[in-house]
């Protein structure tokens, strides 16, 4: 594939597909803006990879989003959000190209979390390298400070949702099974994200399994609109984002797979191609 064939897009990257759920959202919100997706679907699920393999594996495809022109790219990923992010940001981009801008999920969701709970106490369901990482529990403790924030990791639901069992009875045992644990931590809870883009396919059981009183927030809405903010506060990085409403999907994967699979947590048919990492 030809280098700097998507000069000036948004990169948009996720392990599978469930950054396909947060692309889904950003467009709405920036509907002219160019955006390129890519999952690392042969190299999926990274929740139960080291931080050593997540990041390697996460600056891999950073380099090949800049490589096709990007100025910046959002990593739809709380695993390599959590393990890889820091990194990238404060090691490898100053030393590789330090007008380019690498952001997570974690931060902008952490932001403004707290304004959903009104007892104080905040539950996140993750996958296990996100809950191990504690990122989710350190940022909130930043900007707000009284909440108490217990974890629940949910090493089943990216597998269950990645191999399209999201529907089964199956699914019903292990989304039970984890808000249960989580609301038995702390019974005080009125409020649970899903700290991982592939749950809002979980959603209707997920719903079904929580006591009415508990709000259940996806990431999806959250991050588009700080995607947004970000851009009008950043008009250096705007100025670099083309604006021709392109959409382009890449995946490391088999891409009939990923084209079948992809369409249900993005809402419409797409097309991808494969790409193969060095």
């Amino acid at each position: 594939m030809n280098t700097m064939q998507h000069k000036g897009s948004i990169g948009v990257f996720d392990s599978g597909y469930g950054g396909l759920t947060v692309l889904k959202e950003i467009v709405q919100l920036l509907p002219n803006n160019n955006f390129v997706y890519l999952g690392d679907n042969a190299r999926s699920p990274y929740g139960t990879r080291s931080f050593e393999t997540v990041y390697q594996y996460t600056w891999q495809c950073v380099q090949w989003f800049f490589n096709q022109g990007c100025p910046l790219v959002i990593l739809a990923c709380n695993t390599a959000s959590a393990k890889a992010l820091r990194t990238i940001q404060q090691h490898d981009l100053p030393l590789i190209d330090p007008s380019r801008r690498v952001l997570g999920v974690i931060r902008p969701t952490s932001e403004i979390i707290g304004n959903y709970s009104k007892s104080g106490h905040v539950g996140i369901l993750g996958t296990n390298g996100t809950v191990q990482s504690n990122s989710y529990v350190i940022e909130i403790e930043k900007f707000f400070p009284h909440i108490n924030v217990s974890q629940e990791a949910c090493p089943m639901w990216v597998p269950l949702v990645e191999n399209n069992e999201y529907q089964s009875p199956g699914a019903d045992y292990f989304v039970k099974k984890h808000i249960d644990h989580l609301l038995q931590h702390d019974t005080a809870i009125d409020t649970i994200l899903l700290a991982c883009t592939h749950y809002p396919l979980l959603m209707e059981k997920i719903k079904k399994y929580t006591p009415e009183g508990v709000s259940v927030i996806a990431q999806g809405h959250i991050i588009a609109a700080g995607l947004e903010d970000y851009l009008q506060r950043h008009p250096e990085i705007d100025g670099k984002c083309s604006k021709n409403g392109s959409r382009k999907f890449y995946t490391t994967g088999d891409t009939a797979d990923f084209n079948n699979h992809a369409s249900l947590f993005y809402g419409k048919e797409i097309i991808s191609e494969k790409i193969h990492l060095p």
